[in-house]
């Protein structure tokens, strides 16, 4: 189980995440495109937020009940005055624009690398799943921002998706 640090009402602290920017030439499954890195309080500022956190790419809970329903429901998100959707794990940008290609999330959702789990480290939102052989990973939950500031923080209590999924983050807006 995971212990946040950062709570509701609390401004996320300044990270740097990685991810390759949705192109048209990656709809061929030979191109790798090239990481781009942000930092979270400047892209981040100014903007409303959903941020999903998944363990892992391409893993089964993650990728099949975790994501789809957040691509699914879009213009749903969309219409609540969100700016921007991502979803982070632990991968490289590499995997997770191959996953983001996969999934379809095209220019919809992002799909960014919290390399090393740094900035979900500085939350406290990491889980040790070394005993899988998967090393520290970022916890499965969901924020919603708004210009940086925590409205709502869903963190899995145990396994599967429960307050960080699609309904709860939508009825939380």
């Amino acid at each position: 189980m995971t212990t946040s640090t950062i709570a509701v009402g609390d401004r996320v602290p300044e990270g740097k995440l990685s991810y390759i920017p949705h192109a048209p030439e990656l709809d061929d499954p030979l191109a790798c495109g090239s990481p781009t890195t942000i930092t979270t309080t400047e892209f981040f500022a100014g903007k409303k937020v959903v941020l999903v956190s998944v363990p892992g790419a391409f893993t089964p809970t993650c990728h099949v009940n975790h994501l789809p329903p957040f691509l699914a429901r879009y213009d749903e998100f969309r219409s609540k005055g969100v700016d921007i959707i991502a979803v982070l794990a632990a991968n490289d940008a590499f995997v997770m624009s191959g996953w983001a290609r996969v999934q379809g999330l095209k220019d919809k959702i992002l799909a960014l690398s919290d390399g090393n789990a740094e900035w979900s480290k500085a939350m406290g939102l990491t889980v040790d799943l070394s005993h899988v052989g998967f090393g520290l990973r970022t916890a499965r939950y969901a924020i919603v921002l708004d210009d940086l500031v925590v409205r709502y923080l869903g963190v899995e209590p145990a396994r599967g998706v429960t307050v960080s999924g699609a309904d709860a983050v939508l009825e939380a807006l």
